[in-house]
């Protein structure tokens, strides 16, 4: 008799999801089960009619928003048209993984479980609500969970006679094996990666442009706490085309130094080239790496060895450790109880991949090669709003940098890997190219030349918004008005200069907030509240639209404006608009 199938689908933008999923995947292995793991948009979703047991991880980003993975399938399994039997072979059930922090908590996750009920399928479980805010993280609802989901399972599929549930500190097999080659061939280099100087249609993740790198400024003073870089790159001819909101994607390199001591505490030699075989026919190797690779280049440019271990880390590298002392430990860590410990250890301080390996030495040692694309995950790209228009700078894009580099209680400092990167690059020193692509992003603004556009930028949130307000006044579109808000004039006021001509030219109203000029801190919500009868006047009498960026965009988004004749008193509560939305929605405080 075949082995059941079950299929898990995950959406995810950070990586937790498809986490949670592959976890998931190596549960139903351990229970005898077929199983495959893939990306919601990966997938034909016209074959779920012929899946019998189907687990969806989905997590919610934004506000309420699928993940970029998933957002074809969202928009396929919302078809009014679909019949109400098409899922009815179907068991199903839908891990969700959100911040209750946010208004629409696990919106996706519920609304999708709601969708395969209508479509006839069959709910194993009610809907899993992960939390990032619970002390313990998603696992803590996930946990007890999927304790339950495999009880139901094993009373649908029970375990072939004569077999049981294999321990869980037997290692599975790995997904990949790695044939290390006796010698370097020349076309092991990074001559193989997938990007090229000339993609004959629009770059892509899977065919990113290596764009020339022009100029790597860094825009703040020498005294300024943070290092803030306006990078400039040439993509002529890459075919890339961009519009004000959109958003450039760059997957980031891990630094030299970090790949020489992994390839140390690992003891791989990072000259050496493999080809990497799937176990698994149905399993597809990874589309960013080239076939033959180079260890170098695996651990330089995909394993994320800088990244925050999750517990599945632990979880299998327990059962790689040949010590029965540092196995014990890692048990521990890896355990429901020891989840408090794990975040003491690692999440909180922000420990990563190496330095845990580095503090598991005969554990490290150890690991087969086989096993590393299960143990690490993928370094993923990062996204930057672009910060200039093409009407502008034609054949350039720009984006503003934020350094990321803070302290914990670790030696070391936390440092950003991308933005580190990034700033570590020096264009006057020789070439430098980074693969980059474009996704549509969240923003997008009125075409109309009489609609005022309201922006609220504060810090690197401006970079969208000079964007717009650049392409606007290229095509003569005027009602520009720039909230912007940083800690010092002469520190970390970006584009200063250019915003004052612009005023001057009569193409932008500039209203700024200096946080620490005076001895009561001003923001630009005290800006917005100071000028609420002007932000009211152009909102309900001329129709303007109003947009908040930064890190800080959510608590700005319920700045309430002065109460005014006939308002009632009223807060922003949309940061966009949608394309059948009205350009912002009033709620009454």
């Amino acid at each position: 008799m075949p082995s059941p199938r079950l299929l898990v689908l995950f959406g995810s933008q950070t990586g937790t999801a498809e986490d949670v999923s592959e976890r998931l995947g190596r549960g139903a292995r351990r229970r005898r089960l077929a199983c495959r793991v893939q990306a919601l948009d990966s997938y034909p979703v016209v074959n779920l009619i012929n899946e019998p047991l189907v687990i969806f991880v989905c997590a919610t980003t934004g506000q309420g928003d699928p993940p970029d993975n998933m957002k074809n399938f969202w928009r396929f399994i919302f078809r009014k048209h679909l019949p109400s039997t098409s899922l009815c072979q179907m068991d199903f059930a839908v891990v969700g993984l959100g911040d209750s922090s946010y208004a629409k908590f696990n919106f996706v996750a519920k609304k999708l479980h709601r969708r395969l009920l209508q479509l006839g399928g069959t709910a194993l479980l009610p809907v899993c609500l992960g939390d990032e805010q619970h002390e313990l993280g998603p696992d803590a609802a996930v946990d007890p969970w999927l304790h339950d989901l495999w009880e139901k399972v094993l009373g649908l599929h029970p375990l072939p006679l004569g077999l049981s549930v294999i321990p869980p500190g037997v290692p599975l097999p790995s997904k990949f094996t790695m044939q290390f080659l006796p010698e370097s061939p020349r076309s092991c280099s990074e001559e193989q990666r997938v990007a090229r100087t000339d993609p004959p249609s629009p770059p892509s993740e899977l065919q990113p442009f290596l764009a020339p790198m022009v100029t790597n400024q860094r825009v703040t003073g020498p005294s300024h706490f943070q290092d803030v870089r306006l990078i400039e790159f040439d993509i002529a001819g890459s075919g890339i085309s961009f519009a004000a909101g959109d958003v450039v994607l760059i997957p980031p390199q891990n630094a030299a130094s970090h790949v020489q001591q992994f390839c140390q505490v690992l003891g791989l030699d990072p000259e050496q080239c493999f080809t990497l075989q799937p176990r698994e026919p149905d399993v597809p190797c990874p589309t960013r790496l080239p076939q033959p690779c180079s260890v170098r280049h695996l651990v330089s440019q995909y394993l994320d060895i800088v990244s925050v271990p999750r517990r599945s880390f632990f979880e299998l590298l327990a059962c790689l450790s040949p010590s029965e002392l540092e196995r014990d430990k890692l048990l521990e860590l890896s355990s429901a109880a020891g989840q408090e410990e794990l975040s003491q250890y690692c999440t909180r301080p922000r420990r990563t991949v190496l330095e845990v390996l580095c503090d598991f030495p005969c554990t490290a040692a150890a690991i087969p090669p086989d096993y590393l694309l299960d143990l690490i995950p993928p370094i993923r790209p990062r996204a930057f709003s672009i910060a200039s228009s093409l009407l502008a700078h034609p054949s350039r894009l720009q984006i503003l940098v934020a350094v990321v580099q803070y302290q914990t209680r670790l030696r070391e400092p936390r440092r950003g890997l991308c933005s580190s990167w990034l700033a570590s690059l020096h264009p006057g020193q020789g070439p430098v190219q980074v693969p980059l692509w474009i996704r549509s992003g969240g923003l997008t603004f009125p075409e109309t030349a009489d609609t005022p556009v309201i922006m609220v930028g504060p810090g690197t949130g401006v970079a969208p918004f000079r964007a717009a307000i650049q392409e606007r006044v290229a095509q003569s579109q005027s009602g520009n008005f720039l909230f912007f808000g940083c800690r010092w004039r002469d520190q970390d006021f970006y584009w200063e200069a250019e915003w004052k001509e612009l005023e001057k030219r009569g193409c932008l109203t500039l209203i700024t907030a200096f946080s620490r000029e005076q001895k009561q801190k001003v923001y630009v919500q005290h800006r917005l509240r100071e000028l609420g009868p002007l932000v009211w006047e152009l909102l309900d009498r001329w129709g303007a639209y109003f947009y908040l960026a930064g890190r800080r965009a959510g608590s700005l988004a319920l700045t309430p404006l002065p109460t005014l004749p006939g308002s009632s008193g009223h807060c922003v509560s949309r940061l966009r608009r949608g394309p059948e939305e009205p350009s912002c929605r009033l709620q009454p405080l």
